[in-house]
């Protein structure tokens, strides 16, 4: 019986320190560890929320990002657009522009040729009427040294 003595003497004298030990765990479980899991399991679904909140206003972000390149690209097509329109726009005002100084080229041109042509004939019959009063002269100064040499060839 001396070790059953001494093992119950034993447990006596650590059951103080054991029944202290369960206190400090239960204590240290219901103070401390419960607590501190619940402000780090607080901590880690605010950082989790916060993460998510990031991720939806970095994808909103890039959303608006897209938006505005798309309006950035549809003002740019919008630009050179109305540039090709002002540029057709300025062909099509010079062409109308040569067409009608070819026109009014061609008017003076015929109307220069007209005139011109209106000279010809005057001067072609002028040049008939001076002939034949030339030659009119030229008859009369032949025939009139033939008749009567004492003239001295040509009539005043």
């Amino acid at each position: 019986m001396g070790v059953l003595s001494q093992l119950g003497q034993l447990f006596l004298s650590t059951l103080p320190t054991v029944i202290f030990v369960f206190f400090l765990f239960f204590f240290l479980s219901r103070f401390f560890y419960k607590p501190l899991a619940a402000v780090m399991k607080k901590r880690e679904e605010e950082t989790t929320g916060a993460m998510a909140r990031a991720r939806k206003q970095a994808a909103a972000a890039e959303e608006k990002a897209r938006q505005h390149e798309a309006a950035f690209q549809a003002a740019r097509q919008e630009v050179y657009r109305q540039r090709e329109a002002a540029r057709r726009s300025q062909l099509a005002d010079r062409e109308a522009t040569l067409k009608w100084a070819r026109q009014q080229s061609e008017v003076l041109l015929n109307q220069a040729q007209a005139t011109l042509a209106a000279e010809v004939a005057q001067r072609k019959e002028e040049l008939q009427s001076a002939c034949q009063s030339l030659a009119q002269e030229i008859a009369q100064a032949i025939l009139g040294m033939a008749g009567g040499g004492d003239r001295g060839g040509v009539q005043p």
